[in-house]
C-alpha cells in the first residue's frame, strides 16, 4: 500500500456506505495489514469514542484512538506497531459505559470463551484456475450434493479434524461415492458450538476450531481441483 494513503475509505466508499449500497465493505472495514502496520475500521454509530486495543499496545484503552469519518458512524485508525497474527479488540465508549468488542468485520477470531479478533493476512496462491474457468459450463450437468458439518465428520479419536486433515480424507470419499458438490454447514466464527455454526458472530472469519483462514482456503482449493 502506498505510503501516502491516509484512509481505506474514499469519499465514494462513504457515499455508497451511507446509501446502504456498498457491497465490498470487507475491503475497507476490519483489520488490514500492510508492510508498515495495520489499518483498522469499524462501524459504531452510537459510540462517543472508539480505540483499538491489543497485543501491540498492552490492551491500553485510548492508546490508539480511532477517528470518525463524517456522519457515517465509521471509525478508523492506522497502527504502525500492529502486525499480522496479533490479537485485538475495539474499546467502545458509549452512553451506558465502556465495553471491549470483537471485530464484526474481522478475518479471524479466537475460539470461545476467548473473545478477541486476530489480525490476519489472507495471502494464498490458488491452484483452481482450470475449475474456475469451466464451472459456468456445468449448469446442465446433474449434481450430487454432499452436506457436511466440518466439526463432526468422522471425528478421529473423538476430536474434530483440521481443514487440512479434512481435505486429505474427505476428497477420496467424495470421489468414491460420486458426489459432485459439497455444501458446508456454517464454518463462520460462532461462540456456541452446539449451534453448529448457525449463531454466527463473524461473517468474514472462518472458525478457528479447525485451523486458520488459509486452512479453509486450501480445503476449498483442493476440492475445486
Amino acid at each position: 500500500m502506498p505510503a501516502h494513503v491516509t484512509s481505506l475509505l474514499s469519499d465514494d466508499d462513504l457515499y455508497l456506505f451511507n446509501q446502504g449500497r456498498h457491497v465490498q465493505l470487507y475491503d475497507h472495514l476490519g483489520a488490514h495489514p500492510t508492510p508498515d502496520g495495520v489499518w483498522f475500521g469499524v462501524w459504531a454509530p452510537n459510540a462517543h469514542a472508539v480505540s483499538v486495543i491489543g497485543e501491540f499496545n498492552m490492551w491500553t484503552p485510548r492508546a490508539h484512538a480511532m477517528a470518525p469519518r463524517g456522519d457515517s458512524g465509521i471509525w478508523e485508525v492506522f497502527v504502525p506497531q500492529a502486525s499480522a497474527g496479533q490479537l485485538y479488540q475495539y474499546h467502545v465508549e458509549h452512553a451506558s459505559g465502556r465495553s471491549n468488542r470483537a471485530d464484526p468485520m474481522g478475518f479471524a477470531h479466537q475460539v470461545s470463551p476467548d473473545r478477541a479478533s486476530r489480525v490476519c493476512a489472507l495471502e494464498h496462491t490458488w491452484g483452481d484456475a482450470q475449475w474456475m474457468a469451466q464451472r459456468q459450463g456445468d449448469l446442465d450437468v446433474p449434481i450430487h450434493i454432499y452436506e457436511l458439518h466440518t466439526g463432526s465428520w468422522r471425528r478421529p479419536d473423538g476430536g474434530a479434524m483440521s481443514y487440512d486433515e479434512l481435505a486429505s480424507q474427505l476428497i477420496p470419499y467424495l470421489l468414491e461415492m460420486g458426489y459432485t458438490h459439497v455444501e458446508l454447514l456454517p464454518v463462520t466464527a460462532h461462540p456456541f458450538y452446539g449451534s453448529w455454526g448457525y449463531q454466527t458472530t463473524g461473517y468474514f472469519a472462518p472458525t478457528a476450531r479447525y485451523g486458520s483462514p488459509q486452512g479453509l482456503m486450501r480445503l476449498v482449493d483442493v476440492m475445486h481441483r
